[in-house]
């Protein structure tokens, strides 16, 4: 058992948390299972509706009461015409491909996210979540002040030094710091996608001797090496995605699992081709032929939006062509397992 201020302030067994992979990985069977090990469950829901939101936290709430919540940090964002078309003009050719027809709902508007992350935010009030992690950003001081007005423990995401600084005078109690192995999207939010890509061993040390508050590391974590190697540099715990998205109660499409499981640490690349926004996952058909065009495509979330029914329909068909299979740098060290299993063989690894 390894305890400091993190297990006391996070009332875990184990300092591990599992990362909040938006999108329907966190089920709340792998939340629930995570928290009754001795970790820390996070629910992702960045991608959630209020209600949604609302539904599944009353479930984990049925099994157990130590558990997290993660959310997007909206951003201002524009679309210009000539993204527009160039994402338009590339994508035809595939939606064509998998007989899919343009279902004509509209574009996002910043606005609806704005409003959806307040209602979200009242919604951990409304349910008394214990801890709520941001992506993407920091909330506004009226929503942080809100937040400690009800005694709930906030995490802050950081890629650089600066970011972390950033988090701690914002108020957030502790701080995620993502190197640049981690899988899914960057968390970068002051410094640009490529000045963002610090490793994880360089990054930990850098912000443990520039915050006071405690550090968790991400990126690229797997065992019991991992989590002894970040305590080492600093960190007082971890938090690890890809490891869990293996685990049977991962609700990760059986096609993810299988991409990961076979892949090799040169397959994982970067690309925003899925999105409008950075992020690390498996090289398949899709971010190869998109590779060229890639930059001039509309930014997070309008991009995302834009191939959202190409890879539903990959998805459902079981093609893994135009799939996003984010994953992090360590897939070789993935397995399938419980994950009682997988938190057991991290802690008597790092024992």
């Amino acid at each position: 058992m390894i305890i400091n201020e993190v297990t006391d302030l996070l009332q875990m067994e184990h300092p591990i948390i599992q990362a909040p992979m938006a999108g329907g990985v966190t089920t709340t069977e792998l939340v629930t299972s995570v928290s009754n090990n001795g970790g820390l469950g996070m629910i992702g829901a960045g991608y959630m509706t209020p209600i949604q939101m609302r539904e599944q936290i009353r479930e984990v709430k049925e099994v157990t009461s130590n558990f997290g919540v993660n959310l997007f940090v909206p951003n201002e964002f524009s679309v210009s015409q000539n993204a527009m078309e160039t994402a338009h003009a590339v994508l035809e050719p595939l939606r064509k491909e998998l007989n899919i027809q343009q279902d004509g709902s509209e574009l996002p508007e910043a606005k609806q996210f704005f409003e959806t992350f307040q209602a979200q935010i009242e919604v951990v009030i409304e349910e008394k979540v214990p801890i709520c992690s941001f992506t993407f950003g920091i909330p506004s001081k009226e929503v942080m002040m809100k937040l400690k007005q009800h005694s709930i423990i906030l995490m802050g995401t950081a890629t650089t030094v600066r970011e972390a600084v950033a988090n701690e005078n914002s108020g957030m109690d502790l701080v995620v710091v993502q190197g640049s192995e981690a899988g899914g999207h960057r968390g970068n939010f002051i410094d640009g996608h490529e000045e963002s890509l610090v490793g994880l061993m360089s990054l930990i040390p850098q912000v443990v001797d520039e915050v006071s508050i405690p550090v968790i590391a991400a990126g690229g974590i797997m065992d019991g090496r991992g989590l002894m190697a970040s305590l080492c540099l600093g960190a007082k715990g971890v938090q690890m995605g890809t490891a869990f998205l293996t685990c049977i109660e991962s609700g990760a499409h059986k096609i993810h699992k299988k991409a990961i499981l076979h892949a090799e640490e040169d397959h994982i690349v970067f690309t925003r081709a899925f999105s409008g926004k950075w992020a690390r996952g498996i090289k398949n058909r899709f971010i190869v032929d998109m590779q060229e065009h890639e930059r001039s495509f509309p930014d997070f979330p309008v991009q995302n939006h834009l191939t959202k029914s190409i890879r539903k329909t990959s998805s459902t068909k079981n093609n893994k062509d135009f799939m996003s299979l984010w994953g992090g740098q360590s897939p070789r060290l993935a397995k399938i397992q419980t994950v009682e299993s997988l938190i057991k063989n991290i802690m008597s690894e790092a024992k």
